[in-house]
């Protein structure tokens, strides 16, 4: 089945946590499973850990590619844009482990001596795990240990507790920040200010100058910031996600291809089907006629 992430306006992810009483997430997954294999950006202020099972992806971290391969892995700081993607559409099975880090600000102290001091470090937006790296590998082994947990009834005891293992070996061996790093804390920020504009207004027509503005940049920088956390221009990464939203639509409503076109802002079903052609490789009646309410969990 197909993976929907859902996102909040501001692009932030809704995370579906296995529990309502506790911010845990552990999921087994494979790349195909979202379309074009690759995962929509997007933030959290949850803690992202990833574990490479088998294949190999490419993940992207405020912009930055780093390949993962299999026995690997990553972890990924509170509030940084992020997503996995393979250009060449190459299988990958990982685990993915969600967690807030509520978890463990058992007391103010704790949150104020060990937990802050780790998510606002700007010179840590990641960490590549690598399985030769004796701490690193440590970690990667309480994520291992984290999804073998998965549905016991002490499993929020035994997550908490790797998880407090893992802070601590995080703690111990990052980095002090770099206040110089700031300058690139703000570009997130405009980043994520962008994004969430072009998620709310993406059904009407936008400009660069109204996508810039939301930012607070100029145009020219607000096209460079696209260039360095995406790859691509403003307006690609907006009909991206007008592609995507469609997707939705073409696998869980009635609407016709025309109206799905217009109802996610392109101006029509022609240029619509063209892109989408281009995209996925297939004509969104195609699309329709294979993943028809075929939708899934992340």
């Amino acid at each position: 089945m197909a993976v929907l992430i859902e996102l909040n306006d501001d692009r932030s992810e809704t995370i579906q946590y296995d529990s309502p009483d506790y911010p845990i997430y552990i999921r087994r997954g494979i790349l195909s499973r979202y379309p074009n294999y690759a995962a929509p950006s997007h933030w959290h202020d949850d803690i992202e850990l990833i574990a490479i099972l088998d294949g190999e992806m490419d993940y992207n971290v405020n912009g930055e590619i780093i390949k993962l391969r299999k026995g690997e892995g990553i972890f990924v700081n509170s509030q940084q844009l992020h997503f996995g993607f393979s250009d060449s559409r190459t299988e990958c099975e990982f685990i993915c482990v969600i967690l807030h880090p509520m978890l463990l600000c058992a007391a103010p102290t704790f949150e104020q001596n060990f937990v802050l001091p780790v998510i606002r470090n700007t010179s840590v937006p990641f960490v590549f795990l690598a399985p030769n790296i004796c701490w690193q590998q440590s970690i990667l082994e309480q994520i291992y240990l984290m999804e073998q947990s998965k549905g016991l009834k002490t499993t929020p005891l035994r997550v908490q507790s790797s998880f407090s293992v893992i802070w601590s070996l995080l703690y111990e061996n990052l980095p002090q920040e770099n206040h110089t790093a700031n300058a690139k804390s703000r570009d997130l920020t405009a980043v994520r200010d962008m994004v969430g504009f072009i998620q709310k207004n993406y059904a009407r027509r936008i400009s660069l100058q109204e996508i810039a503005r939301a930012g607070a940049v100029g145009q020219s920088k607000c096209c460079k910031l696209f260039a360095s956390y995406f790859g691509q221009t403003p307006n690609h990464y907006l009909n991206q996600y007008r592609l995507n939203k469609s997707l939705e639509l073409l696998r869980d409503s009635d609407l016709s291809v025309t109206e799905i076109a217009l109802t996610v802002g392109f101006n029509g079903a022609s240029y619509y089907a063209e892109i989408f052609r281009k995209c996925f490789g297939k004509s969104p009646t195609e699309y329709r006629n294979r993943n028809a309410h075929d939708v899934g969990g992340r």
